[in-house]
């Protein structure tokens, strides 16, 4: 007798109308075959799926080209499907479940004629985890099937994991013609289901990526009691030995791999590296939050990375180990068939391949790697491996970051005063924006604890649902915001950011061990100088204190924004977060 599983997989062929139907096993064999049936068979524009790089200078390393109109998250055409339109709330496109369905099923109707339809099991989380969730994506491409192979831990034990279960998470994914015009991401968060059709660019694609672990399972999160979060998690270990773990929440392309992957300015030193992009935090039954990272690899952006920025990235991609690693649109030297992008080490090689497979030319303006080029790579080619990173249980949590592109205003660091004012500080965080999402670039928009585009309910109920979780813990984290881009009256970044940023890192641990007074303002406590370690720094005395300056008459703008952003979630907004604004806007006065 057919279980669940295999029920809902032929429903979904009958729909799609595949050629044949392959049940992947996440081995490294069947990733071999997959790659090769995307060099020799499958094309995108004319071009085959994966070009075969010098695996010499690049270890088991792959060029993939994505359609041209299909590179970045399409947030306009991402849409959650709840009956009601106030539980997707403000920030989120809303559509009613049955008609999405009836739209998706037309749309999706034969869309995978003519080729595969992989059926992939993986679990987000380790399999032993309590916290892990067991899931299956089908697709019809194989860039999604060897990429979702590296983002997971994909295994055909999952299948038994589920068996007669009902409860699986479930995601159907089409490239179809790639036209735009039918490229629909949709949630059904009540049913745990993700529908995605037109596009085969990771963040819309790789299912178990944003589309799960970030807005099903936030809503999951909110039923189940624990949280969702867009989130770094990494393990500080100071010269004595002692590691305290941290987790930090940025927009994408705002320096979170980077700082996950830190390689520390400060002698004794060492970042251990648990994920990059995504954490769940669950309370402990010692009162501690404690934190998994849910995926497998590393989904990271290409351009500025060297072995100046980030040097154990650099090692990670290039390390013969985990098979395979893959380049999404970044470009090509022809002469040495290696990957290329803005910012790698070197010199600008002279014979240049474009992402979109044409020649470059230096003088257009254009640029030869995508600003949103990706590398998709195993967590576990890191030379900053943390040895907790495959306990079930996870890592205690001692302290929690947010931070956002803000060339002004922002200090270079401070520690809210409580948990309810850090919840209010991240509930206010703007960023300016960056090239992973399809809308322009460098424009202010509000991005609460980096999660505005993947919060899969209102926010006004996140902003509740956090605060009932800090009710829960007898030791919460601290709660700290960073911006590491202030500039100076010229234009010049006054921090410089990297590795010197274990310079803040070291305050915050100190800070949680009960450290540093540090001095405070309206917004939150921030350091007094010589309670850094600057040694080696050329920044002069007043830079660096104009990185920690808080002055009142620059906040009325910010202010009246905030006011506006938050006023949009109505009466799901807590009261509490406005007795928050209040406090705040009465001490700038």
């Amino acid at each position: 007798m057919a279980t669940p599983l295999e029920k809902w997989v032929e429903e979904q062929a009958k729909l799609t109308k595949p050629d044949k139907i392959y049940w992947c096993n996440g081995s490294e064999e069947e990733a071999h075959k997959i790659i090769e049936t995307g060099i020799r068979e499958e094309r995108i524009n004319g071009q085959p799926v994966f070009h075969e790089l010098n695996h010499k200078g690049w270890p088991k390393a792959y060029l993939h080209r994505s359609h041209p109109t299909d590179v970045a998250r399409t947030e306009h055409l991402t849409y959650v499907c709840y009956p009601d339109r106030l539980t997707a709330g403000p920030n989120n496109n809303w559509m009613a479940p049955e008609e999405a369905k009836a739209m998706m099923r037309k749309l999706s109707d034969g869309c995978m004629a003519g080729k595969t339809m992989y059926v992939l099991p993986y679990m987000m989380g380790h399999p032993d985890s309590p916290y892990a969730k067991a899931c299956i994506q089908l697709t019809d491409i194989s860039y999604v099937a060897v990429s979702m192979r590296i983002m997971t831990r994909m295994s055909k034990t999952i299948i038994d994991k589920i068996g007669n279960r009902e409860d699986f998470v479930r995601g159907l994914h089409s490239v179809g013609d790639f036209n735009p015009e039918k490229r629909f991401i949709m949630h059904f968060p009540l049913e745990h289901f993700v529908w995605s059709l037109g596009s085969g660019y990771g963040g819309n694609a790789l299912l178990g990526k944003k589309c799960f672990s970030l807005r099903t399972a936030s809503w999951l999160g909110l039923q189940e009691g624990w949280l969702a979060e867009h989130m770094v998690i990494l393990g500080i270990q100071s010269p004595d030995g002692d590691i305290t773990y941290v987790t930090a929440a940025m927009p994408s392309a705002c320096g979170k791999t980077n700082l996950a992957m830190m390689e520390s300015a400060l002698p004794g030193y060492k970042i251990w590296t648990l994920g990059d992009d995504i954490a769940w935090l669950h309370a402990g039954p010692d009162g501690r939050l404690w934190a998994i990272n849910p995926e497998a690899g590393f989904f990271g952006v290409a351009p500025g990375t060297s072995m100046n920025t980030n040097p154990n990235m650099m090692r990670t991609l290039k390390k013969d180990k985990f098979y395979p690693t893959i380049f999404t649109n970044t470009a090509l030297n022809k002469d040495t068939n290696e990957p290329w992008w803005e910012g790698l080490d070197g010199a600008t090689p002279k014979n240049l391949i474009d992402w979109q497979g044409k020649p470059w030319d230096s003088a257009s303006g254009a640029k030869a790697a995508h600003p949103n080029s990706r590398f998709t790579v195993s967590l576990y080619n890191a030379p900053t491996l943390s040895k907790e990173v495959d306990n079930p249980k996870g890592v205690p949590i001692s302290a929690m970051i947010f931070g956002g592109k803000r060339t002004n205003l922002i200090p270079l660091v401070y520690e809210s005063f409580d948990w309810p004012n850090g919840v209010f500080a991240a509930a206010r965080m703007g960023s300016e924006t960056t090239a992973a999402a399809a809308h322009k670039v460098g424009v202010l928009r509000r991005d609460p604890m980096a999660m505005l585009p993947f919060c899969g309910y209102s926010m006004g109920d996140y902003f509740g649902h956090w605060l009932k979780i800090g009710r829960q813990l007898t030791k919460p984290p601290r709660i700290f915001s960073v911006n590491w881009f202030r500039k100076d009256d010229k234009g010049s970044f006054v921090w410089p950011g990297f590795g010197d940023n274990i310079r803040i890192l070291e305050w915050i641990v100190k800070r949680v061990k009960g450290g540093p007074k540090g001095r405070q303002t309206p917004i939150g406590i921030v350091p007094n100088l010589e309670e850094l370690d600057l040694t080696g720094l050329n920044i002069n005395k007043e830079n660096m204190e104009k990185l920690f300056e808080v002055n009142p008459k620059d906040w009325k703008n910010e202010l009246e924004d905030v006011k506006i952003f938050l006023r949009q979630f109505a009466d799901k907004m807590p009261e509490e977060i406005w007795r928050q604004y209040k406090d705040l806007e009465t001490k700038l006065s």
